[in-house]
């Protein structure tokens, strides 16, 4: 039996290296913008529009849109939304359209944008993303979003939870160093991620501006039922 792929890429600058050979690309950005995300599609929200710009971001705003501006952890003067899950777990924005523009997740998101289908990843919807990934059995890259283009734990921790998923499956074998790296890290860390990352600069960077609930929620396994996808450059639950 010939063995679909799948291969972790750190950072969104070594994209280019991997795309050509992959039917599926999941994003990945744990802390926050694919954990949140996901958090709004669980809660309602119809369909979100991720942009890489505070201009395409302000240009939103300006035709009257619900947009959330993230840079540096902290929301954006001039918009009303951020980066964090919690503004998400109500109704006031169920069956609305969202505009979303962070310091990393969106632009990975934009970094993959020729792929041939993008998912959005997290450790909220892991389960159900492992579920629909191995039932898909092609080759597959998760991408993680980094911080400013350099390497995370915590992207890379999830990662390696959903490569080791489908590897345990026996039908996906991955072949380079970085998703050996990837698992390696997923089962030192699987015990406890939120210890596990007590180190980890992200995590440092979010304490430090009192979002430790924000951290323990987006490290706390499949808390949501969805798996967004892109679709005519937006995101739509597949579910």
């Amino acid at each position: 039996m010939v063995k679909s792929k799948v291969e972790v890429c750190f950072t969104p600058n070594l994209y280019p290296l991997y795309n050509d050979d992959f039917d599926v690309v999941v994003a990945i950005d744990v802390l926050r913008a694919t954990s949140v995300i996901c958090t709004a599609f669980h809660h309602g929200v119809d369909k979100i529009i991720p942009v890489s710009s505070l201009e395409e971001a302000t240009t939103y705003l300006k035709k009257g849109y619900q947009v959330a501006a993230e840079r540096k952890g902290k929301i954006v003067d001039g918009f009303n939304l951020g980066n964090s899950p919690f503004s998400y777990m109500n109704n006031n924005l169920k069956g609305q359209t969202l505009v979303l523009t962070t310091t990393n997740g969106t632009k990975a998101i934009h970094a993959a944008k020729d792929c041939k289908q993008l998912l959005i990843g997290s450790f909220l919807n892991l389960q159900i993303l492992c579920n629909y990934l191995i039932e898909q059995n092609k080759n597959i890259l998760l991408l993680g979003s980094g911080w400013q283009n350099k390497f995370c734990l915590e992207d890379s921790i999830c990662a390696g939870a959903i490569c080791d998923e489908l590897i345990n499956t026996n039908k996906f074998q991955s072949v380079n160093d970085s998703s050996v790296a990837a698992r390696y890290l997923y089962q030192s860390a699987k015990s406890n991620y939120f210890g596990f990352l007590k180190a980890s600069s992200h995590r440092k960077r979010l304490k430090n501006l009192n979002l430790n609930k924000d951290i323990k929620y987006c490290l706390t396994p499949n808390q949501t039922d969805v798996i967004p996808y892109r679709v005519n450059g937006s995101l739509k639950n597949l579910i």
